[in-house]
């Protein structure tokens, strides 16, 4: 069992191979779905991002995400759990070319975790914050990161001993500091669990017109108490939830499709392109087509 003597070495060879898999700057997929690889060779705005659930290992660099008027920060050899999705304000605030923010992310399913929490027969965990939430990487948790990492070098071994590997992984989180909070959301009926249902609807159906009577129906609260509980997570009404989601997917479907504003608009639910328009410059600073010349040129520079 690897000890925190053994960090330093453990860190300097999983940024070894992060770097070899993530050669530049952005996000980087990986042959495991769900292991993703992110490199930022600079510190930039904060930027409206979404964040799915799952757990962020930071190897190198800094990162902070702003959810209402809390910032959480997120620092090298700290791992992030994200329990739910959340829509935050994300920024590099620590990378350079020579040492770039360097990260690798691993997703979790709720299912995954409740199955976990009855094999390894872990003790119930009493509701709580169910936010963003952040503790220092140990070093039996990067040595199986390390290993997720070697796996990807051989294909063949990856199909059969990743899902061994990342199991391991929320293991050592689910039996670390973080995992009251994860097993919060895992088990049973509980509200993190309810709440995450609302998400994971809104999340699904971010396109359609849904009502608050229907997602509190959903999470067994009154209106109000849905209401309540849900900006106390999220930092968001439900239903800006719903309109932030939909305009992050039509950037995405503006920037990577070129579909133009109004049919962006018309693909996530709005029906009138002048709201859309506004609503989108309220959230990003600039109207679509400003945004997205924006983002081009920063992506050629």
């Amino acid at each position: 069992m690897p000890t925190d003597d053994d960090l330093p070495t453990l860190r300097e060879r999983a940024i070894a191979l992060a770097l070899a898999r993530a050669p530049g700057d952005g996000l980087h997929e990986t042959p495991l779905p769900g292991l993703r690889l992110i490199r930022a060779s600079a510190p930039a705005l904060p930027v409206p991002a979404i964040y799915e659930p799952g757990l962020v290992l930071v190897l190198q660099g800094r990162k902070q995400a702003r959810q209402g008027d809390r910032v959480v920060q997120y620092d090298a050899m700290q791992c992030l759990l994200v329990p739910v999705t959340a829509l935050p304000r994300g920024q590099v605030v620590e990378a350079s070319p020579d040492k770039p923010y360097l990260c690798l992310r691993l997703s979790c399913e709720t299912q995954a975790l409740a199955e976990l929490l009855l094999d390894a027969d872990l003790p119930s965990a009493a509701e709580g914050d169910a936010g963003l939430q952040v503790a220092p990487v140990t070093a039996p948790l990067l040595e199986a990161a390390l290993r997720l990492l070697r796996l990807l070098d051989t294909p063949a071994d990856l199909k059969t001993l990743a899902p061994l590997v990342q199991r391991e992984i929320l293991y050592r989180v689910l039996t670390g500091p973080l995992g009251p909070r994860l097993r919060a959301l895992a088990q049973g009926d509980g509200v993190a669990r309810r709440l995450n249902r609302v998400i994971e609807q809104l999340t699904r159906r971010f396109a359609e017109p849904l009502s608050i009577d229907e997602l509190a129906s959903l999470a067994h609260m009154s209106p109000s108490t849905l209401h309540l509980r849900f900006k106390q997570l999220t930092a968001l009404s439900p239903l800006q939830f719903q309109k932030t989601l939909r305009l992050q997917h039509a950037r995405r479907l503006m920037l990577s499709d070129g579909l133009d504003a109004a049919s962006a608009a018309h693909r996530v639910g709005y029906e009138s392109p002048s709201q859309f328009s506004r609503e989108y410059r309220r959230l990003f600073g600039a109207p679509p087509r400003a945004d997205l010349a924006q983002m081009r040129e920063a992506a050629r520079a």
